[in-house]
């Protein structure tokens, strides 16, 4: 890594080559080029796929390709050709990460494999992301975010336990990936600066997806009982769902006996924290149904946000239910930075925050360029 100006970011003079495309990818060299990163994304000639994922578009590029390339430089290269592959190696000489995603074997065919690549550049950490890894029963196959919440079992608790298996309603295994990616890069970072040596990072949908079954895979493990879906409550903790309001549904998200007696005192209900159905959290767990209802009488003349709000500065965690549009109009969300505008451009600010070098928005997303345009 190149020595670097201060307040340039935690990551200026890190090189980053971006092979990846969609995003599990995108996100994980989104976050290192946000912490200022040199990030080359390097595209297929027709471009990332989610450039076309739209509408809606800004100018003639989809809002969800911007949603993850900022703070990038980008080329279109043919890899498939030897030109390409030559100048993918004269990139990578000088290098100090790979990120890509393609089905494992396309590099190896390619001669550009981590076995080749490890030999001629000895301190690059190539780091794959794909969607089960190389090798094993389901080795090689291609992974996709929904199908992994569906096959690892997240799609089987989420939903309402009269209804069917549901899709989390975002990418979260892709973000997830992205992220813990964007961790092993740096663990390999820090751990190259001891034996200056690089090393492959295996990344999988599969794996990262399975990482995510907390508390149902402990419970599961310790209990033998099969998770089911529960809506919006908590299989471990009560009240820890939403319920009615005068105005829309409020979160209550009650941990232990001293909330839930703030919170009986809040809804000016002292008895309730008194019942010896609602003692302790196993009480109330065993009593959930009789909870709710008792809860949602009490709730039914409250406004939602007007009510969350009383509670959270009580020390009740609360919450009421906001569309998208209101989340990102609240003025917290404005004061801790995270909604990002520059002439057109508007985006989700990195919520990670270091008091020295803290993220920045340096470039929008590219265009698309051919290699040969200013090299």
């Amino acid at each position: 890594m190149a020595a670097t100006l201060p307040n340039a970011g935690a990551l200026a003079g890190c090189k980053v080559i971006d092979l990846s495309r969609v995003l599990g990818g995108p996100y994980c060299t989104q976050i290192l080029a946000d912490h200022g990163a040199d990030v080359l994304k390097i595209e297929p000639p027709g471009g990332d796929e989610t450039r076309g994922w739209g509408p809606p578009f800004l100018g003639d590029t989809a809002s969800y390709f911007i949603g993850v390339n900022r703070n990038k430089d980008g080329m279109t290269l043919d890899l498939s050709q030897p030109a390409g592959q030559e100048l993918l190696r004269h990139l990578l000489a000088d290098a100090d990460v790979l990120v890509e995603n393609f089905k494992p074997g396309t590099l190896e065919q390619w001669g550009l494999g981590y076995d080749t690549l490890s030999r001629d550049f000895p301190a690059l950490i190539h780091c794959r992301v794909s969607g089960f890894g190389a090798d094993g029963p389901l080795g090689g196959l291609p992974g996709y975010d929904a199908c992994a919440q569906a096959m690892c079992g997240l799609m089987s608790v989420n939903g309402d336990a009269d209804g069917e298996a549901t899709r989390v309603g975002l990418p979260v295994v892709d973000m997830v990936t992205g992220l813990n990616a964007a961790v092993a890069i740096l663990l390999a970072l820090n751990e190259r600066t001891r034996s200056g040596l690089g090393q492959f990072l295996d990344i999988t949908l599969y794996d990262c997806a399975l990482s995510l079954l907390h508390p149902h895979a402990p419970n599961y493990f310790y209990s033998g009982k099969v998770p089911a879906r529960s809506g919006n409550a908590h299989p471990n903790i009560a009240p820890y769902e939403t319920l009615p309001t005068a105005s829309g549904p409020i979160f209550l998200a009650v941990g232990n006996n001293r909330q839930f007696a703030q919170l009986a005192q809040a809804l000016e209900a002292p008895g309730l924290a008194d019942d010896a159905r609602y003692a302790t959290n196993a009480d109330r767990l065993r009593n959930r149904s009789s909870l709710r209802d008792d809860l949602s009488a009490l709730l039914a003349g409250h406004d939602a946000a007007a009510l969350a709000d009383r509670l959270l500065r009580g020390g009740v965690p609360a919450a009421a239910v906001q569309t998208v549009d209101q989340a990102l109009a609240h003025p917290h969300t404005r004061h801790r930075g995270m909604v990002l505008e520059q002439g057109d451009y508007r985006g989700v600010g990195s919520p990670i925050k270091l008091s020295r070098t803290p993220a920045t928005l340096r470039k929008l997303p590219p265009t698309l360029r051919p290699a040969d345009a200013g090299e």
